[in-house]
């Protein structure tokens, strides 16, 4: 049926003024609601925070849906605001109708492309500060935000970044997407971890993270959850600020990694279950300087293991970790002259490796190039399950060109060699913390002074270096024209302060040039180059 002419009119007229009044209630809004209220969010976020001070600079409630869309939310750090440590675009809260229905009333947040920059003095300010994050306000600050209970939480388009001082990449995650629901637990029974989470997101250039998993976002006194973990592609070359502070080089590499990760209040387990390290290029570079840190570090990691393998709430297990492709050297800044030793082209594979007496053997098999020549194999078993430690190691090492290992050699033989070649054998025992075995340094065609290389060389070191080439002749085993001496071991591991360092480079010493070189260097000591 057609409507008369003045229905019409009427209706017409009706969805004007219709219009007109939600036109004027927006503008009221805005005018006599969401800036007054916009102030009032911003003084009750600041109130609830620490050491914090934020910044709206839009705010939008909208009464029909009863939600709230915050703009522009700038977060900058008290002692060092410039730059902000947060720009949030858009700050979402709205009433969750599913479990509105279901008789909860609580709400939904989604934080959207949050920018998070952090450099190294705001990172030491927030170390340092002895206000633990859990006590800044965070979570009352988000609750002053939205009067109701968060019950499902969606972070998207994250962008997170941290820069150090010095000429180092920046490490940054982005385009991260994070998503935790029945935060309230409103959907099931109370459980262990009632929340289902999940998260995404890039790493640095080309790599990648995921993670799916559950939480209890209500567990005291901190979040429980457990998810597993992948890890694509992950440049390590990035984290040269961390690894420069602990005297490791490190160049190039990537890491991926699958495994699951569990946090608790009670207990901690960390589980990897399958990880490749490719291509990466590792020095551990030793200093004068370090020299008191490291023993401390050495101190505190043996402190360490022992309460992580003695703990029954902290679990660490490696199922299969390889490094392939990579270099692993060491560099002495405190020898006259500083040297370095390496392993080229190295493999390594490690299984069933854990901190706690799992009853399985843990096996280490590593192969290489030592100083980029000698053929190298490394094989150990560990048995965390017998009191105290219990392992069996051998190393073998082939014919390594003597000349690449000058450096060495003028630091603790204070001679240097033309030509030769270099072996080591070596067998290690360790149980209920008694030591036995023995090394085995074996040098073939050892020439040590040559007229035509030393001729810049004075008179004394000459005659040093004749004298010690005399003596490899005397003491050359004829028939295969090699200088071999074999060092048995023996003694207990009551020190646990002496780093491995530190027992590598004993055991060089005593080993090797205490035996071949008994008593020329305490008696000459010619002068240093």
């Amino acid at each position: 049926m057609a409507l008369r002419p003045t229905t019409r009119r009427f209706i017409v007229v009706a969805a004007i003024v219709l219009i007109a009044l939600v036109g004027i209630a927006s503008v009221t809004a805005v005018f006599f609601i969401d800036e007054p209220l916009r102030r009032y969010t911003e003084v009750k976020m600041n109130t609830s925070l620490t050491g914090y001070t934020v910044s709206v600079r839009a705010l939008h409630l909208s009464p029909v849906g009863f939600s709230l869309d915050l703009r522009d939310v700038v977060v900058v750090q008290n002692e060092h605001p410039d730059p902000p440590v947060a720009v949030i675009d858009r700050l979402f809260a709205s009433v969750h109708w599913r479990a509105l229905l279901a008789g909860h009333v609580v709400g939904d947040i989604l934080i959207d492309h949050p920018v998070v920059v952090l450099n190294q003095t705001q990172a030491a300010e927030e170390i340092t500060d002895p206000t633990p994050v859990k006590d800044k306000g965070w979570q009352d600050a988000l609750q002053a935000v939205y009067p109701l209970k968060i019950n499902q939480l969606h972070i998207s388009r994250g962008d997170v970044t941290y820069k150090d001082r010095g000429p180092f990449k920046p490490l940054r995650v982005h385009d991260l997407e994070f998503v935790a629901s029945n935060i309230r637990n409103v959907h099931s029974e109370r459980g262990v971890y009632p929340s289902p989470m999940s998260l995404k997101a890039r790493v640095f250039d080309r790599g990648a993270v995921a993670a799916t998993g559950w939480a209890d976002f209500l567990a005291e006194p901190h979040v429980a959850f457990s998810a597993d973990l992948s890890l694509d592609t992950i440049e390590l070359d990035y984290f040269k600020p961390i690894t420069d502070r602990y005297h490791l080089r490190l160049d190039r590499g990537t890491l991926s990694a699958t495994g699951r990760i569990e946090i608790a209040p009670q207990y901690k387990t960390a589980q990897l279950w399958s990880a490749v390290v490719d291509g990466v290029r590792v020095d551990y570079v030793h200093t004068p300087e370090a020299a008191a840190g490291e023993k401390a570090a050495a101190t505190t990691t043996a402190e360490a293991a022992r309460s992580a393998s003695t703990d029954p709430g902290m679990m660490l297990r490696i199922d299969r970790l390889d490094v392939v492709r990579s270099t692993v050297g060491f560099v002495n800044r405190a020898a006259t002259p500083e040297y370095r030793v390496f392993l080229a082209d190295t493999t390594l594979s490690v299984t069933n490796l854990s901190s706690i007496r799992s009853g399985e053997t843990a096996v280490a098999h590593l192969r290489g190039k030592f100083m980029g020549t000698g053929a190298t194999a490394v094989d150990a078993t560990l048995r965390p399950e017998r009191p105290g430690p219990d392992l069996d190691l051998a190393v073998r090492i082939d014919d390594t060109t003597l000349p690449s290992m000058n450096d060495l050699l003028r630091a603790y033989g204070n001679f240097d060699v033309v030509a030769g070649r270099f072996s080591f054998y070596s067998e290690v025992a360790v149980r209920n913390r008694q030591v036995t075995g023995y090394v085995k340094p074996v040098f073939q065609d050892m020439v040590v002074y040559d007229r035509r290389q030393d001729r810049e060389k004075s008179p004394f070191r000459k005659l040093y270096e004749g004298v010690v080439g005399g003596l490899s002749r005397v003491l050359r085993n004829r028939p295969r024209d090699e200088v071999a001496t074999r060092t048995e071991i023996s003694g207990r591991l009551d020190d646990p302060k002496v780093s491995t360092v530190d027992a590598l480079i004993g055991l060089v010493q005593n080993a090797f040039f205490q035996s071949i070189l008994p008593g020329f260097e305490a008696h000459l000591r010619p002068p240093r180059r």
